[in-house]
């Protein structure tokens, strides 16, 4: 083989150079791809050099050497970062491939007819060539573009902080401060696609959920399309956060987008502007507060949660008015102060109404009236005086906020009273009215 390349050398180079034209046109005319990377000079000289490696491979392999692929792989790190996609990049080359065969078929009939047949076994040595020059081309472009992308997704990442935090932001407060913030924020939402002007909201899971809903397949990986709004995912340790971007969708619409994953949410205000999306993003995490986990999966829009979340935002001023409004109902022993804090919690809940409340709670309504009045006595608080019962029921948000802060602190183990309803809490009966 080595023999017949070196007499048919000169005559080679001349049709590889031929073959290098006629790919490089073919290649342009086809690829929109190659077409918009490269113009012809660079990629005719491109493939003429690729051919020219193949040849000195089949040369290297009949000498018992191995194959120099330093060239292929560099092939496929610069088309990665160029962004041409693996396939147009193999299907040139797999073009490239026949016509090499076909100028070596070629230049030896010319030299000599005769020796086609010894040309033959040379046949499976060169596809052997053009497959390990394939494999290094294909593993350096795929290392290459998972480079890029952990990058990509780590530059998202980053981006996404910028709006979700406020950013860094410069050290001298006031208005100097707001405008650097703002501009930035800006400056991130424009590169990751977001527009200037519209409606957002920000979602907090709470953590441990089991994942972000699985993304349609639109543009930019994010999840939704027409039919849904456009949600930017950021994973941390202690949750997931999603940028919403609704368009013309109503807030209440996430509520259908976290429907499927079946865990607690939080979801911000609606911002117009992506300097405000740190500002959504605190107070959807202040919404996911509102929301005790011992009421399992709901999504909590704190628009509807206010007077909970307005308890979350002053822990000291929560733990005072726990104290002032509800101490003597805190200080009853334990079975007693679950009974009275449920009752009130359930009455609450039915918004005023000890009919509806004793269905949930199984018993008579004059239980629950007995119940309230003793409420009443121990608190000093009137249920007829609506000022005085939005204190109760702000005093009881707090007591249920200040629950759920110390079980999350606390070590997990099997709760002997599982079934049980959890004092301050309220459960649906099973049963239908009568």
């Amino acid at each position: 083989m080595e023999r017949i390349i070196e007499e048919i050398r000169e005559d080679l180079s001349r049709r590889i150079a031929v073959a290098a034209d006629r790919l490089a046109d073919r290649t342009l005319a086809e690829d929109p791809a190659y077409a918009a990377l490269l113009g012809r000079a660079e990629l005719r000289e491109r493939i003429h050099h690729a051919l020219g490696q193949a040849v000195e491979g089949l040369l290297r392999t009949s000498r018992g050497l191995p194959v120099d692929l330093a060239g292929a792989r560099e092939a496929g790190t610069l088309r990665a970062e160029q962004g041409l996609p693996l396939a147009s990049l193999l299907r040139t080359h797999r073009r490239g491939g026949r016509l090499l065969w076909q100028s070596l078929t070629e230049a030896v009939t010319v030299h000599d007819r005769e020796a086609l047949p010894r040309l033959l076994p040379g046949a499976a040595v060169l596809w052997d060539v053009l497959d390990q020059m394939t494999d290094a081309m294909t593993e350096s472009y795929r290392r290459t573009e998972a480079a890029h992308g952990d990058r990509d997704r780590e530059r998202r990442a980053a981006l996404l902080d910028v709006l979700l935090d406020g950013g860094d932001g410069p050290s001298e407060p006031g208005a100097r401060a707001f405008a650097a913030e703002a501009s930035a924020a800006e400056a991130a939402a424009a590169q990751l696609g977001l527009p200037e002007r519209g409606r957002f909201t920000v979602v907090v899971l709470a953590g441990g959920a089991s994942g972000t809903p699985a993304p349609p397949a639109t543009p930019a990986g994010v999840a939704g399309a027409a039919s849904a709004p456009r949600v930017l995912w950021r994973v941390r340790a202690d949750g997931e956060i999603g940028l919403v971007e609704l368009g013309h969708h109503p807030l209440e619409s996430v509520r259908e987008l976290l429907a499927p994953l079946g865990v607690r949410a939080g979801v911000g205000p609606v911002v117009t502007a992506p300097a405000g999306v740190a500002r959504a993003h605190r107070l959807a995490a202040l919404a996911l507060r509102t929301t005790p986990e011992s009421e399992g999966p709901r999504t909590a829009l704190l628009d509807e949660r206010l007077p909970a979340a307005l308890v979350g935002a002053q822990a000291e001023l929560a733990d005072r008015l726990r104290q002032v409004v509800l101490g003597p109902v805190l200080a009853l022993p334990a079975a007693d102060r679950r009974t009275l804090l449920t009752t009130l919690g359930t009455w609450l809940a039915c918004r005023g109404s000890t009919t509806d409340a004793a269905q949930r709670l199984y018993c008579h309504r004059n239980t629950v009236s007995n119940r309230l009045r003793r409420l009443e006595q121990l608190t000093g608080r009137s249920l007829s005086d609506p000022r005085q019962v939005v204190e109760l029921a702000l005093a009881h948000a707090a007591v249920l906020q200040r629950v759920e802060a110390e079980a999350a602190t606390r070590p997990t183990a099997p709760d002997p009273r599982a079934g049980r309803t959890p004092g301050g809490t309220v459960r649906r009966s099973p049963r239908r009215p009568a």
